[in-house]
């Protein structure tokens, strides 16, 4: 990923909540027809100097042989983006562009075949994004739970390399930034404000 160097950002604790504010990821692989993505909800484990993707496929989707085949894979965590007018500059002669944040994530994947595997990174899911769900999961009876299990092939990726991207107008004078700031605080769009809090919590614009 092209990152210029102000928009770089180097800090792992930033990168990590982020990845965990962000979790509904693209899955890119190679294939033999070019690179085959998938879009899905991920958990993010750290433990120390290990940091790992898990999630979980439908069994009919052919990324199961891509990861299998222990190709470097690319995950790429995406925030909020917002269009920034070049009316916002102090400078006539200026050209629109777009602020985003990112983090891309590479590593080799593999499949967890073990039942114990598939049901913890099943319940671990539900815990975290539903978890007033599970006393439900768990009433079902056996078999309709051993059904949808089937349906599944758990995986999990060892991350080796993080590029994290926050281009949030780091590179504009501190009026334009609060300009931008402003602005994006006053739309509509959810992802545009978004983008203005990214921002003041980076210690953009005036103090």
């Amino acid at each position: 990923m092209y990152i210029p160097e102000f928009n770089r950002v180097e800090d792992r604790a930033i990168s990590l909540a982020f990845m965990r504010a962000n979790p509904f990821a693209i899955l890119i692989s190679s294939s033999d027809k070019g690179p085959f993505a998938t879009h899905l909800p991920l958990l993010v484990r750290d433990e120390g100097n290990s940091l790992t993707l898990r999630g979980h496929f439908a069994k009919g989707n052919a990324h199961c042989s891509l990861i299998e085949q222990g190709k470097e894979s690319l995950v790429i965590f995406h925030g909020p983006h917002a269009y920034i007018s070049p009316r916002l500059y102090e400078i006539r002669e200026s050209v629109p562009t777009w602020n985003y944040a990112t983090v891309h994530a590479y590593g080799k994947g593999r499949i967890l075949a073990d039942d114990a595997d598939r049901k913890q990174i099943l319940a671990d899911l539900i815990s975290q994004f539903d978890s007033s769900y599970y006393t439900q999961w768990q009433s079902f009876g056996d078999d309709y739970r051993e059904r949808m299990l089937r349906h599944i092939v758990a995986f999990e990726i060892q991350v080796t390399r993080v590029e994290t991207k926050f281009k949030l107008s780091q590179n504009r004078t501190k009026t334009e930034q609060e300009n931008v700031i402003k602005a994006l605080s006053g739309s509509n769009d959810s992802a545009a404000s978004a983008v203005a809090t990214l921002m003041r919590e980076h210690g953009l614009g005036r103090p």
